[in-house]
């Protein structure tokens, strides 16, 4: 029985003349898989990244809050130990994340609307949940 390639299959590798020869590693590299969606991974695992929605304080919750920022302001030359818990804004989407700083407060920036900490962390007041 006589093979489809039979004629073929004993003539010797053609090499070329004028070009040359490709590296395995070179030849390897046309077989790598394609990605056709440059970044999809990161868009996908960014989609799926959690954020928090801000909490609104209540009338009787914001006057509390109120009440810790005014004995700041009174202990401010003394430079008070503080921990604070705001909400920070997510850059990418909508929500954010709650996140607690503690330090020693260095400044109220009335104007700016923010709080001053000695490692130099500007806080938002508006963003403040809780001031212990």
């Amino acid at each position: 029985m006589r093979g489809k390639y039979d004629d073929i299959i004993h003539l010797p590798h053609h090499v070329s003349i004028t070009r040359p020869h490709m590296p395995m590693r070179d030849r390897a590299a046309q077989f790598m898989p394609f990605r056709a969606l440059t970044g999809y991974e990161d868009a996908v695992r960014e989609t799926a990244r959690l954020t928090e929605e801000r909490v609104e304080l209540t009338e009787e919750e914001r006057s509390v809050l109120d009440g810790k920022l005014q004995k700041l302001v009174d202990a401010l030359p003394g430079h008070p130990a503080v921990t604070l818990t705001y909400f920070q804004p997510d850059k990418r989407k909508a929500g954010g994340a709650y996140v607690t700083a503690s330090g020693r407060l260095k400044k109220i920036d009335d104007l700016a609307g923010v709080l001053i900490l000695m490692g130099g962390e500007r806080i938002v007041i508006e963003d403040i949940m809780d001031i212990r």
